[in-house]
């Protein structure tokens, strides 16, 4: 497995189902972000602490997930305000709900890293700075240049819409080592 194991898993089913094992979601995560068939909504909060949601294209990678902004767009400027945010999506055969804490990557590795694995899935985003740039994004995305958000998964909820069936919470340490 490429990012982290849980410290704690709680069985949520409530019909005498097993806990869901965490590596069937590490690896729907992995198959499916990014993915134009995955729609992912990031949940942030507002100053004035109303909820604020956007789809955005995940990158599942080394036990964090990655997603880009416009630096004005209301999603950066909530995260500016408050770090903890949401990350939800519909995968092959689980429903899963990520809680955690962004900021912005600023590293050149990471940000090449992540551009590749967006090149591979068909958007030709190039590192430019500390920001990513492209001849094209999603229409809502505003202008080049778009900065790259790292969410570090604290908990992660996870719902089996196949069998076998299950209801399952993982809970990671803060700030965990990850391995490589």
């Amino acid at each position: 497995m490429a990012g982290r194991d849980p410290v704690e898993v709680t069985n949520l089913d409530r019909y005498g189902n097993p806990p869901l094992l965490w590596s069937r979601v590490d690896e729907a995560l992995a198959a499916a972000t990014p993915s134009p068939s995955v729609t992912c909504f990031l949940g942030t909060v507002r100053p004035d602490g109303r909820p604020s949601a956007a789809g955005v294209g995940a990158v599942w990678l080394n036990g964090d997930l990655y997603f880009t902004s416009s630096p004005k767009a209301r999603k950066a400027r909530n995260l500016a305000e408050n770090p903890a945010c949401t990350l939800s999506m519909r995968l092959e055969g689980v429903d899963v709900v990520a809680e955690g804490q962004a900021a912005q990557v600023t590293d050149g590795p990471t940000l090449e890293e992540v551009a590749a694995v967006y090149r591979g899935a068909g958007w030709p985003a190039e590192v430019t700075g500390e920001a990513f740039t492209a001849p094209f994004n999603a229409p809502s995305a505003g202008p080049p240049p778009w900065q790259l958000y790292r969410m570090r998964v604290g908990t992660v909820f996870g719902v089996a819409t196949v069998e076998p069936y299950g209801a399952t919470r993982w809970r990671f340490e803060a700030g965990a080592e990850r391995r490589a």
